[in-house]
């Protein structure tokens, strides 16, 4: 049977995904413009990292909780659920230690080299 917060869980699941995953399509055309690049901030890659392992941990849980609600749960999805959240959830908390970590050191400036630049290679090259 739904009760009233099996609705309410599925609508808030359902609009923190969609929030979530509007956010990531946001930011797309700086990191595609920042990988061309080849130079990307840690913080905003920390940032991406989190937000899109925490879209997942919420996709999956609308699906845990869309399972209960609508009886579609089995013990095979049950352990397959459970060892999705865990994996999910580790992502998170591995995008969360990255952003802590950054600003407990106040390193909110530092920059990843992912290639080198064209101009850098045809001055190394001479």
């Amino acid at each position: 049977m739904l009760d009233w917060i099996d609705y309410a869980l599925l609508a808030v699941y359902t609009v923190t995904v969609g929030c979530a995953t509007y956010v990531l399509a946001a930011h797309r055309k700086y990191f595609h413009e920042r990988f061309r690049k080849g130079v990307v901030s840690a913080f905003m890659l920390s940032m991406l990292f989190f937000l899109a392992a925490y879209d997942f941990k919420m996709i999956t849980a609308v699906w845990i909780r869309a399972s209960v609600a609508f009886g579609w749960q089995t013990p095979r999805m049950d352990a397959a659920q459970r060892l999705t959240w865990l994996i999910v959830t580790g992502g998170t908390m591995v995008g969360l230690l990255l952003l802590a970590y950054q600003t407990y050191t106040r390193k909110y400036d530092l920059w990843i080299r992912l290639r080198r630049r064209d101009s850098e290679r045809e001055d190394d090259a001479e």
